[in-house]
């Protein structure tokens, strides 16, 4: 039997693509005062940065409850023996918490590790989709769960931030707090550090912001794989992934939409770029 793999909608897989690798997606929650979306599910990317730049209620998140959870395990122990999940950074949401609550509910004859990635955004899913790769050429649970733990350090996510007010706003800033003295005036370039958003550097505009990413993603020409995604700017993000074609094979880029619930902390106008280094040996 198949390994399923399971990762939450902060991996930023497209629906397209999950179901072309067998991932199941466990969807967070936004929410809009009283009105609750299921991310990527009940609302749109697009809907969700139209409501952003609109809406007079400031949106909050909140992580899957360990009974979605459970129906996904009850679901997939009927086609197989063996899963892995694979969650956002603990330390930027609980949804790893829920997972590992429905672990401790489900009654099957599954087996099911759980791992926090540490990651977020494309930087848990190039993760995810090279995982889902494995298990469908064959690799065992123990097999993908040592391949997770060494791909994590390989995986690097750089986000360029028009603002850093939504980060600041929804209390996900981290280690990034020293970069609030500047928030009108600069952009801040961030990547992820021991599972927390983290300052690399600051830049006064968008072209800077994106010769920024094309230059740190050309810094690893043997890159397994490679994902440019943006909340609400596509043609600079096709630009980009063009510009990286030059130095990458096109089947190795994934292009994706930042999804909402990271569109609450991130605002409208980021971009990010991940790569996820070629295996050693």
């Amino acid at each position: 039997m198949t390994v399923k793999i399971v990762t939450d909608s902060l991996s930023d897989i497209t629906s397209d693509l999950a179901k072309e690798l067998g991932v199941t997606v466990v969807p967070l929650t936004v929410l809009f005062g009283h009105e609750t979306f299921l991310d990527r599910v009940t609302m749109t990317t697009e809907e969700f940065y139209r409501r952003l730049a609109n809406d007079t209620v400031w949106p909050t998140t909140t992580q899957p409850t360990p009974a979605a959870f459970l129906e996904v395990y009850n679901s997939l122990a009927k086609e197989t023996d063996e899963i892995l999940v694979i969650t956002l950074s603990g330390k930027m949401s609980g949804t790893y918490q829920s997972a590992l609550g429905a672990k401790n509910m489900f009654n099957g004859k599954c087996r099911i590790e759980i791992i926090d990635s540490q990651l977020v955004a494309m930087g848990l899913g190039l993760i995810v989709i090279s995982t889902a790769r494995k298990a469908e050429a064959g690799a065992k649970l123990d097999e993908l769960v040592d391949s997770v733990k060494k791909a994590m350090p390989r995986s690097h996510f750089v986000v360029y931030f028009d603002t850093l007010k939504y980060l600041a706003k929804g209390g996900r800033i981290g280690k990034a707090q020293g970069l609030l003295g500047a928030i009108l005036s600069v952009k801040p370039i961030l990547t992820t550090k021991d599972g927390e958003m983290a300052p690399l550097t600051r830049l006064r505009s968008l072209p800077a912001g994106l010769d920024y990413l094309y230059n740190f993603a050309k810094g690893y020409p043997d890159a397994e794989l490679v994902a440019v995604e943006h909340a609400t700017t596509p043609d600079e993000a096709d630009r980009l992934a063009d510009r990286l074609s030059s130095t990458f094979p096109k089947e190795r880029i994934f292009k994706s939409v930042i999804s909402p619930v990271l569109g609450v902390h991130g605002g409208p106008g980021a971009m990010a770029v991940t790569i996820l280094e070629a295996e050693r040996g």
